[in-house]
């Protein structure tokens, strides 16, 4: 039998043996020694009765007209009788005897003192030169029944103290491991990007330093990460500059060129470099996403952001290519309006990159914080659908793009606790992509709106 795997439970099932274990030891120590008090308190009982009644049989038989006779006493009302005597001159002759006697069952008179037989616990005593003898009988099976009474009002609470006991062990063992199961639940509860210190109060000596090893861990490990979004960002940051200068040779070269083929050369090498400077704008909106901080202690309409993003877009996309939808009321809410940009202006440019080329971008911002952007276009299969928030992943192999912009929005959802949301085809269509995104909204006014562009 394999023990528990829970920890509760194991000590809950070892102190519950333990305490019946104990329990039953108890109580056979506990038998044994009232046996033996029991045996002196009946062998006293046995040496009273004897030295209480010999001194009257001894009155009685002397005062006695006929001395040849056995006198029997009768009972004066019906009863149990443990004890019996007979009283027997020096010849083995019974002289008096008790009413529920049997002589059969009186060995032969040989001395005084304590006496045991198959059925009988005896004593013996005698008065005048030992003319006048008197033997006092308990039966044994009376002494059983009162050692088995006594064994079983040791044995009975078991069926019923030690259940108890056992409910009693769980409920102070669970009670006693409470924080050690908030310890696990808040772990649990952790994302895979939130590697901050889990807080170790009440823990218990012994797990403690369990706790803060692993704090010590995710410590380490953020350490780590930080390190690696760090370089991320600053490597894109630093890139910008000089991708900048050489984007603007590139276009030198295309102008002072008269050379066809220099000037094809030099238009692939702007384009490659404006590609290179979108990648690395979208890295350090990955670090952002993953390191920086989403939600502020302000409040603002997201609707304001949306419209700046669309607008922004709007200047590089053909007329008409982008239709936004917004609520009448305000969508107030916490998150960054940076943040909030470059999630919807990502969903926008996937959806304007890999949509249809006819066919307007769907963009609808609901009162209760859901960002929806659909686009028409070929169905994306479910097992690609499925791979699409993974980094440096693109729907085709022929579009042009970085593959990070799912995994940006993706990134920014886990964090404030949503879902990015992928169908295709789009919901009541054939065809067609949609992606949906819930957002943290409130209730109350806003105290901010001055939301940045990203």
């Amino acid at each position: 039998m394999k023990p528990p795997r829970s920890l509760m439970a194991r000590l809950a099932l070892s102190l519950g043996i333990l305490l019946t274990i104990l329990w039953i030891a108890a109580a056979s120590v506990t038998a044994t020694l009232l046996r033996h008090e029991m045996d002196e308190v009946f062998d006293s009982a046995l040496k009273e009765t004897a030295q209480r009644l010999l001194p009257l049989a001894v009155v009685d038989i002397i005062g006695r007209e006929d001395a040849g006779i056995t006198q029997r006493l009768g009972a004066v009302r019906e009863h149990d009788e443990f004890f019996t005597y007979i009283v027997r001159n020096a010849e083995g002759r019974i002289l008096l005897q008790s009413h529920a006697a049997d002589p059969a069952v009186f060995p032969a008179y040989d001395g005084p003192g304590l006496r045991q037989t198959a059925t009988h616990r005896l004593y013996n005593d005698d008065a005048l030169q030992g003319s006048i003898r008197i033997t006092v009988a308990e039966p044994l099976d009376h002494r059983a029944a009162v050692a088995r009474e006594i064994q079983i009002g040791l044995g009975l609470p078991l069926l019923i103290v030690i259940p108890v006991a056992l409910l009693v062990i769980a409920f102070a063992v669970r009670a006693s491991l409470g924080s050690l199961r908030r310890f696990r639940e808040t772990l649990h509860a952790r994302n895979a990007r939130d590697l901050s210190p889990v807080p170790a109060d009440g823990l218990p000596s012994d797990i403690a330093p369990m706790a803060a090893t692993l704090n010590a861990l995710l410590e380490r490990l953020r350490a780590a990460f930080d390190a690696e979004r760090s370089f991320a960002a600053n490597a894109a940051h630093e890139l910008r500059t000089p991708l900048a200068g050489a984007i603007a040779q590139a276009q030198r070269l295309q102008a002072e060129t008269t050379d066809p083929a220099a000037k094809a050369r030099a238009g692939d090498i702007e384009a490659t470099l404006k590609r290179l400077t979108r990648l690395s704008e979208r890295l350090m909106q990955l670090a952002r996403a993953e390191g920086g901080r989403l939600r502020l202690d302000r409040s603002s309409d997201l609707r304001t952001v949306a419209r700046i993003v669309i607008e922004d877009i709007g200047q590089a996309a053909p007329s008409g290519r982008i239709a936004l939808t917004l609520p009448d009321q305000p969508v107030i809410s916490d998150l960054d309006p940076d943040i909030f940009g470059i999630l919807c202006r990502n969903l926008i440019e996937n959806a304007l990159r890999h949509g249809s080329d006819t066919a307007p971008i769907e963009v609808e911002l609901m009162a209760d914080g859901t960002l929806s952007v659909a686009n028409d276009g070929a169905t994306v299969p479910p097992e690609t659908l499925t791979q699409l928030t993974a980094r440096f992943e693109r729907a085709g192999t022929g579009i042009d793009g970085s593959g990070l912009g799912l995994a940006i929005v993706a990134a920014i959802a886990e964090r404030i606790g949503s879902e990015l949301d992928l169908k295709s085809p789009r919901p009541g269509r054939a065809s067609g992509f949609e992606a949906t995104v819930a957002l943290p909204v409130s209730t109350g006014t806003m105290t901010a709106e001055n939301p940045a562009q990203c």
